[in-house]
């Protein structure tokens, strides 16, 4: 053991001084993310009179407590879909060799490097009338196929968009998974199904949680794909809010629709939190047995 001299002062523990690190990050959230949070949500409970009147007019208002639905049933579309598309390429990642897995992760990785404007400008160009879509189906003898101007679109759209959020962590969970569970399956009589089934797919399922609720929530909040290929008859909650706030000067009204959408998104997190508490108290079970 080593004696402390009198007098002389110890040294900060190495996690002490690496707290200090967070400090820039703490201050960007509070100043650039807190704080406007703030204003708009006492805004939301002061203007025109103090009170919840705003919210009141919010959840009496037919047309808006439809789009509210609209935009969490569209967002739970996109995120069943964005998973069903994800979940094999991240398998298939995590089956195959180094330089696959490198060309697969490019794929996957190319969004981020392409504007969302020009993205969302390729779509447009594909669902518009006479487009290749369309032109794709009259081929195949399906005619009257029109998905610019629909949620359907919209929906293809932000699959596309929102792929790489689902991808990559189910791929850095599926690489975490032993594969010798699934032969200790197959060996004691369990078929490639059901091994699958009752082994491999509740492994995984930490990153199912973390796709689901990064692409879910995202998602409630997405304003440029549903502005471009969507119409105001079939508007989200995001593109209403733009509307209050640019065209009708309503703040207070923006911001209880965007505080409901907040109670929304926590909500999510709380009941995901949920479900994944059990499944991270099981794998750390595992890891002291084994």
């Amino acid at each position: 053991m080593t004696a402390v001299l009198p007098g002389r002062a110890t040294a900060a523990p190495p996690r002490s001084r690496a707290s200090w690190l967070l400090l820039p990050a703490v201050a960007l959230l509070l100043v650039f993310f807190c704080f406007p949070l703030a204003v708009i949500l006492w805004r939301s409970f002061t203007e025109p009179d103090f009170g919840v009147g705003n919210y009141l007019a919010v959840l009496g208002d037919e047309v808006q407590v439809r789009v509210v639905l609209r935009t969490l049933r569209t967002a739970a579309i996109i995120t069943v879909a964005t998973l069903v598309v994800a979940y094999p390429y991240a398998y298939a990642m995590s089956r195959v060799g180094r330089r696959a897995r490198g060309f697969l992760t490019l794929l996957v990785l190319m969004p981020f490097w392409t504007s969302v404007m020009a993205r969302n400008f390729a779509w447009y160009v594909l669902e518009q009338r006479g487009g290749v879509i369309e032109k794709a189906f009259d081929a195949i003898g399906i005619h009257g196929v029109a998905l610019l101007g629909s949620v359907t679109g919209v929906t293809v759209a932000m699959v596309q968009v929102m792929l790489p959020f689902m991808v990559l962590p189910l791929q850095n969970t599926m690489l975490g998974i032993d594969r010798g569970l699934l032969h200790a399956a197959r060996s004691l009589g369990a078929r490639g199904p059901v091994a699958f089934l009752r082994v491999y797919l509740p492994l995984s399922r930490p990153g199912v949680l973390a796709g689901v609720s990064v692409v879910f929530i995202m998602s409630l909040g997405f304003y440029i794909t549903p502005a471009l290929l969507g119409t105001p008859q079939q508007a989200l909650a995001a593109q209403v809010i733009g509307t209050q706030v640019n065209d009708l000067l309503d703040f207070a009204g923006a911001g209880a629709l965007g505080a409901i959408l907040l109670v929304v998104t926590l909500v999510v997190l709380a009941v995901i939190g949920r479900v994944a508490a059990p499944v991270a108290t099981s794998a750390a079970g595992g890891t002291d047995r084994g």
